[in-house]
């Protein structure tokens, strides 16, 4: 939906984001689409409903690049194990036994969030405290990174998994000095459990996005990528059904390509490939390697502590080629999540050769995390426009598990953003979440923070060599993440633009960056239309 009618927004101190005209007074909106953008004084004649924005900092609308929104929905009906809720093991068991109490037994306990970097033991939960929290019904706790699943004893026992279950490919399991699975399940390890746990029905999943939409309105954001499911799921039409109940925010569906490709029958049509559509299909996503406070990313150089320790590759060669294959016959993008610079040299050096395959200026490959890209890497995605979707709330939020893992060089230029940026690479800034340790994971404003500061949430220093200023974060997290997403017409606030964009509580530009996570939207408008005011939602 968008706004019918002629609009004047005028009295605002507006960012655009555009290169060629980064400040505005006023802009005047015809049907949802931006029809101009300047100084109060030059605004053009016409029957305006004139819309005062009381002198605010506005900005456009926030495009977050990178998250699971169908997941974070789903979260939102089961345990947080971060702080404010959980700081402990013995903390997680008492919220273990609440809802075994509340639910009866042989029903699924299912948590997700633990970072042990947080939690007061400073280990990993095993499935022998799972099991102290409850025994009698199988439990599982997803990791923040969503890489790990930790589960009791019951789960454990449903699945089959003994000490003689042998590791899948890609995946680890966990295991003590007497060859007993601890209930951590690595990578593919933990798709063992999977296929046991209950799923939502598509319409629970469908009320859910529509209620993480008002979520993600209130927070500015009006644009997302939804990086693919833990099961062949497709989220297709739960988003075009959630339109129909009121969702807002402009879609592109990546889909995991493990699950699709033994299917003969999986194509994209034209039809969902229109990137002009509120919901559509972006590309295949692959899983290159694991996460860095899991140590299971895939390093050049051993983890702190080890000699030999690097991580591992979790896709095979095999599912790289099929998924490099489709999207070169359906001319989509190809998203590989690849964290340690092993992981990040094997896709830039296979996909360096190709022709681009994909129309416009939408890059054919884009590559998430990238915590430690080698010099190579970083020159070869700056020739051929290869994306980066990163994302600074990780060294902000799991300073803990970065510190114990990388040395402080190795820290401090982990995540190279300016360095990336100055050598051209196109760069975004996104959250991940829910796969985020963080209490409010698709919130925009500690990621700015950490980006801007490059201090983890504590006040650790993580290297201020790679820093950058709020302006361009905010660009990183708007035009530069809807031009490596490929969602055209949004990120900026420019004449032929959606007219979308957030008043802020404080001018963001201003503001002392150690107060950045403090800004937050008075209201949010999508094509035109004010979907969020703060006021009204008291």
């Amino acid at each position: 939906m968008h706004a019918n009618g002629n609009f004047a927004y005028i009295n605002g101190k507006i960012y655009t984001c555009d290169e060629e005209n980064r400040y505005a007074q006023a802009m005047t909106v015809q049907d949802g689409v931006i029809t101009w953008m300047g100084a109060q004084e030059d605004l053009p004649e016409g029957d305006w409903t004139v819309v005062d924005l009381g002198g605010k900092r506005v900005i456009p609308g926030f495009v977050d690049a990178h998250m699971h929104p169908v997941m974070l929905a789903d979260f939102s009906k089961k345990i947080s194990s971060l702080p404010p809720k959980v700081h402990s093991i013995e903390e997680l068991k008492e919220e273990i036994r609440k809802v075994r109490q509340a639910q009866g037994p042989d029903k699924w306990i299912e948590g997700w969030g633990y970072d042990e970097g947080k939690l007061a033991e400073g280990r990993s939960p095993t499935r022998w405290d799972l099991d102290e929290g409850c025994s009698d019904a199988p439990v599982s706790i997803i990791r923040t990174c969503g890489h790990i699943r930790c589960v009791n004893s019951k789960a454990l026992e449903l699945a089959g998994i003994t000490k003689d279950t042998p590791d899948p490919q890609g995946g680890q399991i966990d295991r003590d000095e007497n060859g007993e699975p601890t209930g951590v399940l690595r990578e593919n390890a933990r798709n063992l459990v999977t296929p046991l746990i209950p799923e939502t029905t598509d319409e629970q999943k469908v009320d859910l996005v529509v209620d993480l939409g008002e979520l993600l309105l209130s927070q500015g954001i009006t644009s997302i990528c939804d990086m693919g499911n833990l099961d062949p799921s497709d989220n297709y039409d739960i988003y075009t059904k959630a339109v129909e109940k009121g969702f807002r925010q402009k879609v592109g569906i990546y889909y995991m390509w493990d699950f699709y490709a033994g299917n003969e029958e999986f194509r994209l049509s034209q039809e969902r490939k229109d990137r002009d559509q509120q919901i559509f299909a972006a590309g295949l996503k692959l899983i290159g390697d694991g996460s860095v406070s899991g140590r299971t990313a895939w390093m050049n150089e051993p983890y702190l502590g080890s000699e030999d320790e690097v991580g591992f590759p979790v896709c095979s060669d095999e599912l790289m080629e099929s998924a490099i294959r489709f999207c070169k016959e359906n001319r989509c993008q190809l998203s590989m999540h690849a964290m340690g610079g092993h992981a990040i040299d094997r896709i830039v050096d296979r996909v360096y050769d190709e022709e681009k395959w994909t129309d416009g200026d939408v890059p054919h490959l884009r590559i998430e995390h990238v915590t430690e890209p080698s010099q190579r890497a970083i020159s070869r995605c700056a020739e051929k426009g290869i994306g980066v979707a990163t994302q600074p709330i990780f060294l902000y939020a799991e300073i803990e598990s970065y510190r114990a893992n990388l040395s402080q060089e190795r820290l401090e230029t982990s995540y190279p953003v300016k360095t990336m940026l100055e050598r051209g690479v196109p760069l975004c800034f996104s959250t991940d979440a829910p796969a985020t340790s963080w209490a409010v994971p698709s919130d925009p404003f500690p990621c700015l923070k950490g980006g801007v500061t490059r201090k983890a949430w504590d006040g650790f220093d993580c290297g201020q060599g790679e820093k950058v200023d709020i302006e361009t974060a905010v660009a990183l997290y708007t035009r530069e993440a809807a031009r490596v997403a490929g969602i055209p017409k949004v990120g900026q606030l420019k004449a032929g633009f959606h007219a979308d964009f957030a008043v802020l509580s404080e001018d963001l530009l201003e503001v002392d960056s150690d107060r950045i996570d403090q800004v937050y939207v008075l209201q949010t408008y999508s094509n035109g239309m004010k979907v969020y005011d703060k006021e009204a939602a008291k």
